[in-house]
This record gives C-alpha cells, structure tokens and sequence, in this order.
C-alpha cells in the first residue's frame, strides 16, 4: 500500500477541490466571530439546527484588497454587517492551502438577504408581543404631571448621551432633575443583555422615578437590531414605568420604539419632551391662576355692586323708618294727653271701688251688720277645738265687749 506525505495528502485536497469550485458559489451562514489583522477581515461561519447546536462550521476570510471593494458598494459601510449573530448570504470560493488547511474566500456579500432575514425577525417578534397583550402595555402608563426623577439608560461613550445632559440641565425654564445613569451598551451583542439588566435594576426601585429614558447616538440599521429583541421588548413593555426612548434614528423604527410609551428620533428630543412635558404643566397652573385671579376678580366686583345696593337699600330704609318713627311719635304726641287723661280717670274709677270695697270689710263695718269677734288672751278665736272648758273669752261686738266663761262645748 502508497503511503503518502501530509504535503501530497493535502496537495491533492487542493487540486480537488479547485477541480470541483472552479466559480464561487453563494451559501448561507451564521456569523459567529469576526476578527481583523492588517486591512483583513477573519469570519468563523457555523449553521445551526433547530435546537441552536452547531451543524457546520468554517474560517472565512475577506483579504483587505476585495473589503475594500465590497466596502465601497454599501452606503453604511461593510462592517455593519460583520457583526455576531447575524445571518448572512456570501459569495464564497473554497480553497485549500496545503499549509493552512481549508477556508472559504468571501468575494461578495449579499446585503438584501440579512435585511430581509432582520426584518422577518421583527415582524415575528411584534405578532408575538400582540399574542402576548404586551404590544401597547407600556402606552397605557400614565406619565405623572411633573417629570423631574429620571432614570436613564445609556452607554457612557454613546454619542447622544452628552447632548442629553446638556441639553436638559440647560433648559432654558430653569427646571432641575434629577436623573439617575444606569450604564449598559447600547449597541453591539451585549447590548440586548446589559440593557435587560438596568432595566430589572430599575424595576426594583420603580418609586423612586418617574420614567425610563433610553438614549444613544445616531448609526447604522443594523445598530437598531439590539432593540428588536423579543425580551428586551417584552422587559421593556412591561416596565412599572413610562419608558421614553430615543435611540437615533431618523426613518427607521425598532420594536421599542414601537412598545415604548414615547419614541422620539434622538436623544435631545427625548430632552425637549422632558422640558415641553413640564413646560406644559407650569402652564396649566399659571392658566388655572390666572383663571382663579379673573374669577376673584368678578367675585369683588359682584360683591362691591351687592354691597352697594344694600347701602342704598339701608339708608333709604333707614330714613323712611325714621320717617314713621317720627309720624308715630307726632301721634302719641298728640294722643298721649287724652290717653292720660282717660286712663287717670279709669284708675280713678278703679280706686273708688276697691275703697267701697275696703269700706265694707272694715271690721267696724262687720260689727254692725250683727258678727262678732271672739278672742282669747288676744287671739282670734276662728273655731270651738282651740277651747276647753273653762275658758276666759272676749266677745266684741258693734256696741261693747261681752266676758265670758266657757260652760259647754258642743
């Protein structure tokens, strides 16, 4: 049996293979990793089955001649599409080094195929926050009257952030708040996870905000694709908070721009919306005074007019008592003498009577219509059981004084 050197085993791979790909062919594939050396890029490729366990996998490579090339066809630059975890369809030509082993030559990209596989994904992931009730959950948050205590979500380095804070902190109303930063990436494959994370962080301690503001700078498409995750929607949708985001984008839409209670294009605006919010209810209150200061107004103004028609009402109503007073003092003035006269001579009557009457119950009187008065010792004797036998009495009648002595009592 030939017993052949590595060099010619690997030799004849290569001649193989160059034999049967003489064209480059087009296939589909994951990207896994992405790295670059010198102007090159380096893809590891896999396809996985249902369960996410790895079917296939391949080093790739674009030499920095042909990046160059494919680069200058995409107007938002071929590295928004090297990103991990996005699907790709590429235009490939296998080749075998007898060095270096195996690797696919990328020598196109096809854009419209991770477009269309990124916006199925969307579309699935909104149909399942419909299913689910969550889809305008965050939208039903009432916003309180007054926005001060923000929390916000955002990457120290991200672009829009600093316009955010300048933005607010000079407002031109003066208006203070008080806002808290929660970091997280907001763009690349860590930003689905970190951003769940301070929202969770948030969620703990939902009494000490107000809202949830999530900013960052403006990008490419792709860039919105951390913000069309299915969890992080759903985290988000349910959030005990108002979520307002303004993630920098001026067509495009995310999810989350579409489940947040308030989407704005960039971060300044989410700003101005904090400010015209608050702007909007310093309104209402100056409206409301100056509502109340008109109705005080026409309150007074009722009031002085109430007040005048009494005075009026008083001084004529005084007078015209004055008037009667004074007719009614004329007629007593008038009448008095002979209501005097009349009633001195009544009581003149009166006095005449009451003598006659005094006349006849004067006890000189009595005594000469035939009574008499019994006493004893002095005292008027009214009734036969005050005396016993033997006892000395006086009997005064109309013409002397008879002295007896008790004999019987009966």
């Amino acid at each position: 049996m030939h017993t052949y050197t590595l060099f010619e085993l690997n030799e004849h791979i290569r001649r193989i293979i160059a034999l049967n790909f003489q064209e480059s062919v087009w296939i589909v594939a994951e990207l896994s990793q992405v790295g670059e050396s010198r102007g090159h890029r380096y893809l590891d490729l896999v396809q996985k089955g249902e369960s996410g366990d790895v079917l296939a996998q391949a080093q790739a490579a674009i030499w920095a001649a042909e990046f160059r090339q494919i680069n200058a066809r995409f107007p938002l630059g071929l590295a928004s599409l090297l990103r991990e975890g996005l699907e790709l369809r590429i235009q490939v030509r296998p080749e075998f080094h007898e060095r270096y082993g195996f690797k696919l030559h990328i020598t196109d990209i096809d854009p419209a195929h991770t477009f269309g596989q990124m916006d199925l994904l969307r579309r699935q992931t909104i149909q399942n926050l419909r299913d689910q009730g969550l889809f305008d959950l965050n939208r039903s948050r009432v916003l309180p009257l007054v926005l001060q205590r923000i929390a916000v979500i955002s990457s120290e380095n991200a672009a829009g952030l600093q316009d955010f804070r300048v933005h607010l902190d000079n407002n031109s109303f003066g208006y203070a708040y008080e806002c808290q930063y929660f970091t997280a990436a907001v763009q690349g494959k860590n930003a689905e996870t970190e951003i769940l994370e301070a929202m969770e962080k948030i969620s703990r301690k939902a009494k000490n905000f107000d809202c949830v503001v999530i900013v960052r700078g403006g990008g490419a498409k792709l860039d919105l694709m951390a913000f069309d995750g299915l969890a992080l929607c759903q985290k988000a949708a349910q959030m005990p908070l108002p979520l307002v985001v303004g993630i920098g984008h001026d067509v495009d839409e995310s999810v989350l721009d579409l489940v947040a209670h308030t989407s704005l294009k960039t971060p300044t605006a989410v700003a101005d919306f904090l400010v015209n919010h608050n702007l909007t209810f310093e309104g209402r209150i100056l409206e409301s005074a100056s509502d109340l200061e008109n109705t005080a107004q026409n309150i007074l103004k009722i009031k002085h007019l109430e007040l005048d028609r009494a005075e009026t009402t008083a001084r004529f109503a005084a007078r015209e008592q004055t008037q009667d007073a004074v007719r009614y003092l004329g007629f007593w003035e008038e009448k008095l003498p002979a209501f005097a006269f009349q009633l001195l001579r009544d009581q003149h009557r009166e006095l005449g009577k009451i003598e006659a009457i005094c006349q006849n119950l004067h006890p000189d009187n009595v005594l000469r219509r035939g009574f008499s008065i019994t006493t004893q010792n002095g005292k008027i004797i009214t009734s036969s059981a005050a005396l016993q036998t033997g006892d000395q009495i006086e009997t005064r009648l109309w013409e002397g004084t008879v002295k007896s002595e008790i004999q019987q009592i009966l």
